[in-house]
């Protein structure tokens, strides 16, 4: 999900007729947009965090959970 709006072009072949000026307000992140990465990363994070999961202090891309059995499962992105 985007949290800013964006706008774009219509995709050449995807032009509506009599409308060819108009633009694109996108409701979700796209392949090859700017915000694309950091969105992508931002829902990762939420899931990983919403399933027990916790981020490392030292690395964002280490994810660490511990068992049961006092062992650990580590994650890295």
């Amino acid at each position: 999900e985007l949290e800013e709006q964006i706008y774009m072009k219509q995709p050449e072949g995807f032009e509506v007729q009599e409308k060819e000026d108009h633009v694109c307000l996108l409701k979700k992140s796209l392949y090859g947009l700017k915000q694309s990465p950091r969105q992508w990363y931002k829902r990762f994070d939420t899931f990983m965090l919403e399933n027990g999961y916790c981020r490392c202090e030292h690395d964002s891309c280490v994810y660490y959970k511990r068992l049961a059995d006092k062992s650990f499962i580590y994650l890295l992105l």
